[in-house]
């Protein structure tokens, strides 16, 4: 192995590090999703309301993507996810403490921007710990053991808001954030043998000639329309409407419904290292691989969406389980970034592709709660089975305009590695 990745054992220490960072941060983002019709009760709010809980959120975190790509590549991705470390902790702490919809608001905000910290700064230090040929498995990796912090946040976490309260139960979730910052400031490493990794101060002109050089190269826009198109499903019931959808539009209890949420994550962790495997063998047939799972996607939506009545428990297990496989699908598009972009602008180009499932995941979970609200007027979180009919519906938007953008840039994105004549590692996307 090349002296610029570290040796076996020091790289699994940073890399759990990391992890457990980005663990915290999925949990405490996924942390309202069990929590959405108590918070309705709580802040006497309506559903798009409290659908303007998670789109805040949201709309931080993605519009935080690029700044924080600029702050990685200049300060490096320890600084930068330690820090977002203590500010999910005080955002979550006041958000157990708020009493009022408006300071719930602003704790959700800074969730999100503690929560924009973490991935891109995991992303930097894979590609720096890890050989390049490991680095598309390590990334899924990455991405599907993050997403156990949505398995804390959908049984454990109805546990304790069942048993402790609002207000301890998110307590108890603040407190673990400067536990993993302090581990982190003895063990987290930018790069082997180096602490911090800093880049290049630059002129803001500089900053936005190099943002606007990445977004040009038409890998970095099949990335974020891959981004875009894969996730938000699996986002938007992990993030807030699975609950009310699986127990108001599909009549399932709350256990039944922690369940299929539960299921759908841990299918992500099972087809996370599949999908890497897969990459890492068959790099040009990276985005062949991510449509023929939004195809899937889309045909589970459309048969439970039009079976008569409430779908049949084994059913919805499936939908969970193919929905669940867009999470692990949405970390192709970083690997066609990472092999887009020059190593200085890695990332700053994966905030560009980042930004891509966030966005579609704030416009579906907005309009789902406008689309509630116009369908059920007066009800509060009384919402029908017809209503979340519905609301599921508007996701057929979303796909057809990330279809079409997926086909169109895979085609430019080709004909620039034919012209550039890239190496087979590399590979087409």
């Amino acid at each position: 192995m090349s002296e610029t990745w570290g040796s076996g054992r020091r790289a699994w220490v940073v890399w759990s590090i990391a992890i457990a960072a980005y663990f915290l941060a999925v949990f405490n983002r996924s942390s309202l999703a069990v929590a959405g019709l108590l918070a309705a009760d709580r802040f006497g709010i309506s559903a798009a309301q409290l659908a303007t809980f998670t789109t805040l959120q949201l709309v931080v975190y993605a519009g935080m993507q690029i700044p924080v790509g600029i702050l990685v590549d200049r300060f490096g991705p320890r600084s930068v996810m330690l820090s977002g470390m203590i500010v999910i902790s005080l955002a979550q702490a006041g958000f157990a403490l708020a009493d009022s919809y408006p300071v719930a608001l602003l704790a959700r905000v800074f969730v999100g921007v503690g929560d924009s910290m973490t991935f891109i700064c995991l992303l930097r230090i894979v590609a720096a710990w890890f050989t390049p040929r490991r680095i598309p498995l390590m990334t899924t990796l990455s991405g599907t053991l993050g997403q156990l912090g949505s398995i804390v946040a959908a049984i454990p976490m109805t546990w304790a808001l069942g048993n402790l309260g609002w207000t301890k139960a998110y307590l108890v979730a603040a407190a673990a954030g400067p536990v993993v910052a302090v581990l982190g400031l003895f063990l987290l490493h930018d790069a082997p043998g180096k602490s911090h990794v800093r880049g290049v101060s630059k002129t803001m002109r500089e900053v936005i000639g190099g943002i606007a050089e990445s977004w040009r190269h038409p890998g970095t826009r099949l990335g974020f329309w891959m981004h875009f198109t894969t996730p938000f499903s699996s986002n938007v019931l992990g993030l807030l409407w699975g609950l009310p959808f699986f127990v108001r539009g599909e009549l399932r209890t709350d256990g039944e419904a922690g369940v299929l949420l539960t299921l759908m994550t841990v299918t992500a962790m099972v087809v996370g290292p599949v999908l890497g495997w897969a990459i890492g063998r068959e790099p040009w047939h990276r985005s062949t691989l991510a449509l023929w799972i939004i195809g899937a996607t889309v045909t589970m939506w459309t048969v439970v969406l039009l079976w008569p009545g409430e779908a049949p428990l084994g059913l919805l297990i499936v939908l969970v389980m193919v929905v669940g496989a867009g999470g692990p699908a949405s970390m192709i598009g970083f690997d066609i970034a990472r092999t887009s972009n020059p190593g200085h602008r890695l990332a700053s180009a994966s905030g560009i592709v980042n930004q891509g499932g966030f966005i579609a995941s704030l416009v579906l979970v907005l309009s789902i709660g406008w689309m509630l609200d116009w369908r059920t007027p007066g009800s509060g979180s009384a919402y029908t089975v017809s209503a979340f009919r519905w609301a599921m519906s508007l996701q057929y938007v979303l796909w057809a305009v990330g279809l079409v953008q997926i086909v169109r840039y895979r085609r430019r994105a080709r004909a620039v590695i034919s012209r550039a004549s890239l190496t087979p590692v590399t590979g087409q996307p």
